[in-house]
C-alpha cells in the first residue's frame, strides 16, 4: 500500500513539475498571459466538450435502459444475456459513470487540441476581401468555417457513439431482438433509435450544405498546378448544385426518421436512407464526372478559364505577389565600349565575394581563440555603416561550444562554462591574403561596432541548461593575463532559491543533483530554451517561425532577429504550398537548424507580419506588428493583448537591421515560377512554367539558396540590398528569369519583388551551364587541377548573378582547403559576362580580362584576393623578416605553454606588421586590377586585425 501510495504521489508531481516549470519560465520571460489563455482555453474547451459527450452518452445509456420492456416473457436469446445482465446489475450506476467518463475524457482531449481553431473563431477579423463564388468575407473560410467544420465533426462523433451506446442497451435489456421470433424491436427502441438516426441524417444534411462552401478551399489534383485550391468549371456546374439536391433530400430523410416517434415503422426513413445514398452516387459522384468528361474534357480551356483566373488572382494576392514587376530583358549587351561596361561593374553591384556558408571554418580558425567557443555553421549577412557608407558584411557570434571545454563534468557543463562571447564581422566584398578583412574580431572584441554587451547566454548553438547568478564563478573570457571570471546580473532564468522550484526542475530535468548541489545558493537562476527560434516559437505558439534567426548589435545589446509568420489554408481559390518542401534548399539539406519551423504546414496565405528580437544577454524577447494590415495577426492579437508592441516602437537602429526573410522569398519565388504570368490560356498551356534550379556549386541536387546581395535592377537609380535567386525553363538549363526583391527594410520600396524576363527565342546559360563551363574550360581545369595538388580541395562559393547593361554577370569565388590548413582560403575568383570567361587571382583582374579593358573608376572597397606582399622596399622586408620571428616565437610559447612569453611575441607581430603596413604606404605600393594593396603578414600568420586568433 505504501508503495503504490509513493508511486501515485511521483506520478502527481512529475506531472506537476512539467506544468510548474512551464508556468516559472513563461513568467520569467513576462509571457504568462500567453500559457493562461492558452491553458484556460484548453481546460475550457476539455471540459465544455467532454461534459457535453458524455451527458450525451450517458444520457441515451440512461434513456435506453428506463425504455426497457419487461422480461416476464423472456425469449431464448433473451435468456442467454440474463447472466450479462445479472453480472452488471450490483455496478451499472458506476459502469455508467465510467462509460461516460471515459468518452468525455476522450472527446475533452481531443477538443482541447482545437485551441487554436477557437480563439481564431472567437476573435476573427474581417479581410474585407470577399471571394467570387459566394461573395462572403475571406474570414469566413480562414476564421469561421475550421470551427464549424470542428463541430460538425464533434456532433456525428457525439450521435454515432449515442446511437452504439443506446442500440447495444436496448439489445441487452430485449429492447432489441436478433434471433428471436416476432417484431426486432420494440416500439420505444424503434422510437429512440430513429431519432438518433434523424440526427446523424440531419448532421449529414449540415454537411452537406458547408461542403458547398468548402468547394472554394478544396484541393484538387489540376494539371496547371499542384494543388489547385477553388473552384472549377465541374465544381460550380455539378458539384455545388449536387451539394445543394443532396441538401434537401438529407433534411427530408432526417424528417422522415423524426416521424417514427409518431408511426413506429422503419419503412419509410428506410427507403428515405435508401433514397439519400443512391442520390449521393449518382448525383454526388456521377454527374459531375459525365460533366468533365463530355462537357470539360472537349473544350478544357475554354471552360476552365474563368476560373483559373479566379485562381491566379487569389494566389498572388495570397502570397504577396500580385504586385511584382515582371520586365522583358534582353539577356545580352549592345554597348561596344568594354571600359564602359568595366566602369559600370562598381555601380551595378557590391559584389560579395566572402561566402558566409564557407567562411565558417575560417572565422573558426582565426577567431575561435579558445576550444570552447563556436560559430554556426552558416554565418549571416547584415548591413554596418562606416563613415557614413553601408557595406555587406558576414557576421557571426562566438558561442558555447561545450564539446571543447578542458574537462566535461555537470559543474563545467552548466555552471562554469555558460556563455559565449564577442561578435566577429568581415567585410563581404573585401579579403586579405585568401582570408576575410575582419572589420571586429579578436577577445574581446574590438572594431567597428563600438561599445556593446558582448556576453551571449542565448544563441543557436546554445541547446543546454545553465545555472548562473549562484556561488559558482563563470568563465567570462580569456585573454594574455588568464581567465576573467563573472557572475550573471540579468533577471532572465527561473529562480532556483526556493526548494519547491528546485524540486520541480530536477524531475522535469531529470538531474536530481540540481535539488541537493551545493553550487546552487541565493541568486541563483536557471537559463534553458535559450535558443532564439525556441524563444519566440515558445511566446508566440500561433506564428510560423523563420528557418534563419541572425544576429546584429543595436544601441549596445546583441539581438538576435527572428522573422515570424501568419498563415492559413483557407484562402479562396489560393493553391496550397507544402513550407517545407518549398523552403528546401541545398544549405537546409546540410543544416537541419535552417529548416522552417512547422515544415509541414500547409498553407496557401502567409504573411511577414511579425517581427521579433532576442537579447543575447537577458533573453528578452519582443514581438513587434510589422504588417499593419494583417487580418490573421489582428486576430491573434486580440486573442494574445499585449504580446505583440505596435510598429512604432521599433527604433529606426534596430529597423536597419531588418532584412527580406529567406523563407518567404523562398515561397514566392516557387509560386512565381507558375504565377509570374496573369493570363489563364497562357497557364493553362504550361508554356511558361519556370523551375528553381538546383545549386550548381555542390552535387547536392537541391534547389539553390537565394543570395544577399547590395545590387542595383534596371529602373533603379542606386544600390540596394536585395534577395536574388534565378529561374530555369522547365526541364531546362539555360536562363529564363531573374528575381530580385529589396531586401532593406529602411526603404520604402522594401519588399517590391522585380523579376528581369529574358526572351524566349534565344538561349542565354543558366547557372548549371555556367558552372559547367568553369568546369570543362581547358585553362580553368588546368589552373584547379594545380590548385587540387597534394590534399587540397576545392570549394566553390555562391555562384551570384548581376543584371548588367542588358547582360548578366556571374560571379563565383572558389575556396582552397588543405596543404596543412584546416579551414578555406579565397583563391581565385572565376567571372563570365558575354560567353567571355576569366579565373584569376582577383575579382579586379577577372573582369580586366572578361571585358578587355581596365576600370577607369575607384572602387569603394577592395573586391578581391591581395596579391603576395612586395619586397622591393627594404624597409618593408625587414619589417616582414621581423614579424616572421615574432609569429615563429610566439608558435614556439605557445607549444611550452609560456603565456607571457606568448603575450610578447603576439605585441612584437603587431609592430612589425604595423612597421611594415606604414613603410609600405609610404612607398605609395598598390596593386593593378583596381584593387588596394596591403600588406599581410608573413607566411601562415593572420592579419592584424586578427593576429591573436592564431593560437
Amino acid at each position: 500500500m505504501t508503495l503504490g501510495v509513493l508511486a501515485v504521489l511521483g506520478m502527481a508531481f512529475t506531472m506537476f513539475a512539467g506544468f510548474w516549470t512551464d508556468w516559472l519560465w513563461y513568467r520569467s520571460v513576462k509571457y504568462s498571459s500567453v500559457f493562461t489563455t492558452t491553458l484556460w482555453t484548453k481546460i475550457g474547451l476539455f471540459f465544455v466538450f467532454g461534459l457535453l459527450m458524455a451527458l450525451a452518452v450517458g444520457f441515451n445509456i440512461w434513456l435506453a435502459h428506463r425504455l426497457r420492456p419487461p422480461l416476464s416473457a423472456m425469449s431464448m436469446e433473451q435468456q442467454s444475456l440474463d447472466r450479462y445482465r445479472m453480472g452488471i446489475a450490483p455496478y451499472k450506476t458506476w459502469l455508467l459513470l465510467g462509460i461516460t467518463a471515459l468518452v468525455g475524457l476522450i472527446a475533452g482531449a481531443s477538443a482541447s487540441s482545437q485551441w487554436r481553431t477557437w480563439l481564431m473563431w472567437v476573435n476573427g477579423v474581417p479581410f474585407h476581401q470577399k471571394d467570387p463564388q459566394f461573395h462572403l468575407d475571406v474570414s469566413f473560410y480562414a476564421f469561421d468555417l475550421p470551427w464549424y467544420r470542428f463541430l460538425l465533426g464533434f456532433g456525428f462523433a457525439a450521435a454515432i457513439l449515442s446511437l452504439i451506446a443506446a442500440a447495444l442497451t436496448h439489445y441487452l435489456y430485449g429492447g432489441l431482438r436478433i434471433t428471436s421470433p416476432g417484431a426486432r424491436a420494440t416500439a420505444a427502441a424503434t422510437g429512440h433509435l430513429s431519432v438518433l438516426l434523424g440526427i446523424f441524417v440531419a448532421l449529414k444534411a449540415v454537411a452537406y450544405w458547408l461542403d458547398r462552401y468548402g468547394l472554394a478551399v478544396k484541393s484538387s489534383d489540376f494539371k496547371a498546378t499542384d494543388n489547385w485550391t477553388g473552384l472549377r468549371y465541374v465544381d460550380a456546374n455539378a458539384y455545388l448544385p449536387a451539394k445543394t439536391i443532396l441538401f434537401c433530400i438529407a433534411v427530408i430523410c432526417a424528417l422522415l426518421f423524426f416521424a417514427t416517434l409518431w408511426r413506429r415503422t422503419w419503412q419509410l426513413p428506410v427507403i428515405g436512407f435508401g433514397l439519400m445514398v443512391l442520390s449521393a452516387i449518382l448525383i454526388g459522384g456521377l454527374y459531375p464526372a459525365i460533366v468533365q468528361k463530355f462537357q470539360v474534357q472537349p473544350n478544357e480551356q475554354a471552360k476552365e478559364a474563368p476560373y483559373v483566373q479566379k485562381n491566379l488572382k487569389a494566389t498572388r494576392e495570397a502570397y504577396g505577389i500580385d504586385d511584382t514587376k515582371v520586365t522583358d530583358y534582353s539577356g545580352t549587351s549592345t554597348t561596344k565600349d568594354k571600359t564602359k561596361l568595366r566602369d559600370g561593374v562598381d555601380d551595378a553591384a557590391s559584389i560579395r565575394i566572402l561566402d558566409p556558408n564557407i567562411v565558417s571554418p575560417t572565422f573558426q580558425q582565426l577567431q575561435q581563440i579558445r576550444n570552447y567557443y563556436a560559430f554556426p555553421n552558416n554565418l549571416d549577412v547584415d548591413r554596418y555603416s562606416k563613415d557614413g557608407k553601408e557595406q555587406d558584411t558576414v557576421i557571426g557570434l562566438r558561442e558555447l561550444n561545450l564539446n571543447g571545454i578542458p574537462k566535461n563534468n555537470w559543474i563545467n557543463d552548466h555552471f562554469r562554462y555558460t556563455h559565449g562571447y564577442g561578435v566577429v564581422a568581415a567585410k563581404g566584398t573585401e579579403v586579405q591574403d585568401g582570408q576575410p578583412v575582419f572589420t571586429e574580431s579578436d577577445l574581446p572584441s574590438t572594431g567597428d561596432l563600438g561599445k556593446y554587451k558582448q556576453q551571449i547566454y542565448y544563441g543557436e548553438k546554445t541547446t543546454t541548461y545553465s545555472i548562473v547568478g549562484g556561488p559558482q564563478q563563470e568563465i567570462d573570457y580569456s585573454d594574455d593575463s588568464g581567465e576573467k571570471t563573472t557572475s550573471y546580473k540579468g533577471n532572465s532564468g527561473v529562480n532556483l532559491a526556493n526548494p519547491i522550484n528546485r524540486a520541480a526542475y530536477a524531475v522535469a530535468f531529470n538531474e536530481p543533483q540540481i535539488l541537493y548541489s551545493g553550487a546552487i545558493g541565493k541568486g541563483s537562476r536557471i537559463l534553458y530554451n535559450r535558443t532564439p527560434k525556441e524563444r519566440v516559437e515558445a511566446v508566440a505558439p500561433w506564428l510560423t517561425i523563420d528557418g534563419d534567426a541572425y544576429p546584429a548589435v543595436v544601441d549596445g545589446r546583441i539581438q538576435w532577429i527572428v522573422d515570424a509568420y501568419t498563415t492559413t489554408n483557407g484562402y479562396p481559390y489560393a493553391s496550397r504550398t507544402t513550407l517545407g518542401d518549398t523552403t528546401a534548399d541545398s544549405l537546409t539539406a546540410t543544416n537541419t537548424n535552417r529548416a522552417v519551423v512547422a515544415q509541414q504546414n500547409q498553407v496557401n496565405y502567409i504573411r511577414n507580419s511579425v517581427k521579433a528580437t532576442v537579447d543575447a544577454y537577458t533573453g528578452e524577447v519582443k514581438l513587434y506588428q510589422w504588417d499593419t494590415a494583417d487580418p490573421v495577426l489582428k486576430t491573434w492579437m486580440k486573442a494574445f493583448p499585449g504580446t505583440v508592441k505596435p510598429k512604432s516602437d521599433i527604433t529606426p537602429e534596430l529597423q536597419a537591421h531588418f532584412r527580406y526573410p529567406q523563407d518567404l522569398f523562398k515561397v514566392q519565388r516557387e509560386l512565381l515560377s507558375r504565377y509570374h504570368v496573369t493570363d489563364a490560356q497562357t497557364f493553362l498551356t504550361g508554356s511558361e512554367v519556370w523551375q528553381v534550379p538546383d545549386d550548381p556549386t555542390n552535387k547536392s541536387g537541391n534547389a539553390v539558396p537565394p543570395y544577399y546581395l547590395s545590387m542595383k535592377m534596371p529602373g533603379q537609380t542606386s544600390q540596394a540590398f536585395s534577395l536574388t535567386t534565378t529561374f530555369t525553363p522547365n526541364g531546362r538549363d539555360n536562363l529564363s528569369a531573374f528575381m530580385a526583391v529589396d531586401a532593406d527594410a529602411s526603404t520604402s520600396d522594401y519588399g517590391k519583388i522585380r523579376i528581369l524576363k529574358l526572351p524566349t527565342s534565344t538561349t542565354v546559360d543558366g547557372p548549371k551551364q555556367v558552372q559547367s563551363k568553369f568546369n570543362s574550360e581547358q585553362n580553368i581545369a588546368a589552373a584547379i587541377k594545380l590548385l587540387k595538388g597534394g590534399d587540397s580541395d576545392i570549394e566553390y562559393g555562391n555562384l551570384l548573378t548581376v543584371p548588367l547593361d542588358g547582360g548578366l554577370l556571374y560571379v563565383e569565388p572558389v575556396y582552397v582547403r588543405g596543404g596543412g590548413l584546416k579551414y578555406p582560403l579565397l583563391r581565385k575568383v572565376l567571372v563570365t559576362y558575354g560567353g567571355n570567361t576569366a579565373f584569376e587571382d582577383t575579382l579586379g583582374q577577372a573582369l580586366d580580362k572578361v571585358f578587355g579593358a581596365e576600370s577607369t573608376t575607384t572602387p569603394p572597397s577592395d573586391t578581391g584576393t591581395n596579391p603576395p606582399p612586395t619586397s622591393s622596399n627594404p624597409t618593408v622586408q625587414q619589417a616582414l623578416n621581423d614579424a616572421q620571428k615574432a609569429f615563429d616565437a610566439g608558435q614556439e610559447a605557445l607549444k611550452k605553454g609560456d603565456w607571457q612569453a606568448y603575450g610578447q611575441a603576439q605585441k612584437d607581430l603587431q609592430d612589425a606588421l604595423k612597421r611594415a603596413e606604414d613603410a609600405q604606404s609610404k612607398a605609395g605600393g598598390t596593386s593593378g586590377g583596381g584593387n588596394k594593396s596591403s600588406s599581410p603578414g608573413p607566411s601562415g600568420s593572420p592579419s592584424p586585425s586578427s593576429s591573436s586568433g592564431s593560437g
